[in-house]
C-alpha cells in the first residue's frame, strides 16, 4: 500500500527526495486512477518531460496539463521541494511558523515570497466543500474582540475586529467508564460588527439546524430559536466565573487564539487577520492528527486557487473567514 502522507521527518526526506517524486505525487492526488487529459478525456499514460515534471502531454490530442494549474501552486517559479517542504513545516510544528521563520527555515531571499507563499499554503487549509458543525454534539457559540492596543490616537480608540466563534462541546469515555469533556470541530469568521444580521449569517453558515447552542444574553443571537436552533441563552451581567461555566469551551478557544497571533505572529493586521484565522481553524481541528495535516493542505490545494500578490497586498483576496457583506 502506497503511503498517502509521511509520518515523520525521515519518511518526507523518502518519500519526496526530488522534483519527480513531488510530480508524482501531485499527480496521483489529482487523478488517483490514471491520468485523464481534461482537454479530450483520454485516459491513459501521458508523456512527460524530464526537464517539466509539472508537465503532461496527451498522447491522444497532444496538449499540455499543468499539475498546478488552477491550484495554489498556479504559474510558481517556486521549486516544488519548497513548496511541499513549507506544507510540511507550516502542518507538522505545532505552533506554526511566521513568515521570517518560514523564509529562514526554506533558504528563501525574499520575505515577501515566503509571506506570500503561507498565504498561498493557509487558502489550502480550507475545504470548498466543508460540512457545517454540530448536530450530534452541542455547540458554543460566543464573539470576541481580537487585536492590539494603538498609541497617539486618543482614548477609546482601537483597531480591533470581532471574531465569532461557535466549537462543537464533545464527550469521550475511557477504557474505566469515565467520561471527559472536549472541544471539536471549531468554525471562526471575523465581523464587522456583531449585530443580528452578521452573527446570524455565521450561524447559518457554519452550524447545521436543529442543533443545541448556547450563546450568552447578546441581543444578536434572540432569533436562533426562531431559525431552528435548539437555543440556550445564558444571562451573564459581566460575570466571569458564571461565564466560564456556561461556556468554557469557546473561550478556551479564544484564549488560544490571542495567545498563538500573540507568541507566533507578534500580532496580525486586520488586512490579513481572516488568513490566520482559517489556518488557526485547521491546527486546531487537526490537532490529535497533525502528520496527516500535511496531506490535507496539498489534497485541499490541490483544488482551490491562491492569491495573487496583487490580490494580497490590495486586500481583494477573498478569505472564507472575511467578514460577511452587509
Amino acid at each position: 500500500m502506497v503511503k498517502t502522507s509521511p509520518t515523520t521527518l525521515l519518511e518526507f526526506q523518502r518519500m519526496f527526495p526530488n522534483e519527480r517524486a513531488c510530480s508524482d505525487y501531485l499527480e496521483r492526488v489529482r487523478w488517483p486512477n490514471g491520468f485523464v487529459c481534461p482537454w479530450c478525456g483520454t485516459s491513459g499514460e501521458a508523456y512527460r518531460f524530464v526537464n517539466k515534471p509539472t508537465v503532461l502531454r496527451c498522447r491522444e490530442c497532444q496538449r499540455n496539463t499543468y499539475l498546478t494549474a488552477g491550484t495554489v501552486m498556479h504559474a510558481t517559479r517556486t521549486p516544488l521541494q519548497v513548496w511541499f517542504w513549507g506544507a510540511y513545516l507550516v502542518t507538522t510544528q505545532t505552533p506554526g511558523m511566521s513568515a521570517l521563520q518560514f523564509q529562514r527555515q526554506l533558504g528563501l531571499s525574499r520575505y515577501e515570497t515566503a509571506f506570500q507563499l503561507l498565504h498561498k499554503l493557509r487558502a489550502g487549509m480550507v475545504r470548498p466543500d466543508r460540512d457545517r458543525i454540530g448536530t450530534e454534539w452541542p455547540v458554543e457559540l460566543d464573539e470576541v474582540l481580537v487585536g492590539g492596543k494603538t498609541r497617539g490616537e486618543g482614548r477609546g480608540v482601537h483597531h480591533k475586529m470581532y471574531v465569532v466563534g461557535a466549537v462543537e462541546v464533545r464527550q469521550k469515555q475511557d477504557k474505566r467508564g469515565r467520561r471527559s469533556v472536549y472541544a471539536g470541530r471549531l468554525r471562526l469568521r471575523m465581523l464587522n460588527d456583531r449585530s443580528k444580521r452578521s452573527l446570524e449569517a455565521f450561524a447559518t453558515d457554519n452550524i447545521e439546524p436543529h442543533s443545541h447552542v448556547t450563546t450568552d444574553g447578546w441581543l444578536g443571537y434572540d432569533n436562533l430559536a426562531t431559525m431552528g436552533y435548539d437555543h440556550e441563552c445564558v444571562v451573564l451581567d459581566g460575570d466571569m466565573e458564571k461565564a466560564e461555566k456556561a461556556l468554557p469551551m469557546i473561550h478556551l478557544v479564544f484564549s488560544n487564539l490571542k495567545a498563538w497571533l500573540l507568541g507566533t505572529h507578534h500580532g496580525v493586521s486586520t488586512q490579513h487577520l481572516p488568513s490566520y484565522l482559517d489556518e488557526f481553524v485547521f491546527r486546531f481541528n487537526r490537532r490529535f492528527y497533525p502528520m496527516t495535516a500535511f496531506a490535507s493542505v496539498l489534497g485541499i490545494g490541490m483544488r482551490v486557487a491562491g492569491p495573487t500578490y496583487d490580490a494580497l497586498y490590495t486586500g481583494r483576496w477573498h478569505h472564507s473567514a472575511t467578514p460577511a457583506k452587509t
